[in-house]
């Protein structure tokens, strides 16, 4: 396993030099400049800003000076966020971003597996069309439709449709607190419900129907010990496999929803980067999803053996 690990660890190296490359010369390609959007400045300040911040050499000067900075583990100062590394902003950001991600991966599973599974137990019935015709909806409803729709009905009438003493907070995050996090946790954990259900109701139907679960039927176990011990187990295992780079996706921020719901997470500090052209904000949150989802989808491989005896680590 630990030899598997360092070579997947090592052939990581190539991808990620990759993204770095195409990203930073995205970012150059773009038109406008981190300085553009700011006040008219006298050429001789315009051009001491940009040699502080080395925009005055060519792009693939630029270019190496990055990855030597990088080879220190250094993303550079913000250009728009002043007295404020890069690294400094993910720091702020990243655990926002995490308690969010944890809060609605944690959610999607266990309410995903379980309808998947009541699904799967109730296969062509009417279950089975209720839960995958709920899922099939959520899947197709992007995050940007679900979350005002969500904010009208509970925060703007949720006295008057719900008949509650209080309507949930549309915005901000206050420090974490759980009437903040109500309406963006359910956004971001909805369509992974849909995902999860989906995805273990059609493995399920799969398994349930394999040789060695009809051999414990007819051997006379109880319908729930044959679910819980020997079919959920495999039914499981494309679930592992998926949560690598979902779990990435939630951890590192939602671009849209914290953006919608102004939480001051990765994703939100990703997106005001692009448009204020922030180069080094940019490439330091497009490092660090790329490296969560190279590192996640590892753990997800080493579970998906661990879980599956017919899984082995290539040699």
């Amino acid at each position: 396993m630990l030899v598997y690990a360092v070579k997947r660890i090592l052939s990581a190296i190539p991808t990620m030099f990759i993204i770095i490359t195409l990203t930073f010369f995205m970012m150059r390609l773009a038109p406008g400049g981190p300085f553009d959007s700011q006040r008219h400045l006298p050429p001789e300040i315009l051009h001491n800003i940009e040699k502080a911040y080395n925009l005055d050499k060519p792009v693939y000067e630029q270019y190496f000076i990055y990855l030597g900075r990088l080879a220190h583990l250094d993303f550079g100062p913000s250009f728009k966020t002043k007295d404020f590394t890069v690294t400094q902003i993910i720091a702020d950001g990243l655990p926002v971003s995490a308690k969010l991600g944890i809060s609605a991966i944690v959610i999607a599973v266990l309410l995903g597996v379980t309808l998947g599974t009541v699904a799967a137990l109730r296969q062509n019935k009417l279950t089975d069309y209720g839960v995958m015709s709920v899922a099939m909806v959520g899947i197709t409803i992007p995050t940007f439709v679900t979350a005002p729709i969500l904010t009208l009905i509970f925060g703007v009438y949720g006295l008057k449709i719900l008949g509650a003493d209080i309507s949930l907070p549309v915005g901000g995050w206050n420090g974490g607190a759980i009437e903040n996090m109500i309406l963006p946790v359910t956004v971001l954990a909805l369509p992974q419900i849909a995902i999860i259900s989906r995805l273990v109701r059609g493995s399920m139907v799969e398994v349930l129907h394999s040789n060695y679960i009809r051999t414990a039927r007819a051997k006379g176990l109880p319908s729930r010990l044959v679910v819980w011990r020997h079919a959920l187990r495999a039914g499981l295992l494309p679930l592992v496999s998926y949560l690598g780079p979902a779990v990435a996706g939630l951890l590192t921020g939602s671009l849209i929803v914290e953006q919608i719901f102004g939480i001051p997470g990765i994703g939100r500090y990703f997106v005001q980067g692009a448009l204020n052209r922030d180069y080094t904000l940019v490439m330091g949150v497009v490092i660090y999803y790329a490296g969560f989802i190279i590192i996640l989808n590892l753990v997800s491989d080493i579970l998906l053996a661990m879980l599956d005896p017919r899984v082995r680590f290539a040699k």
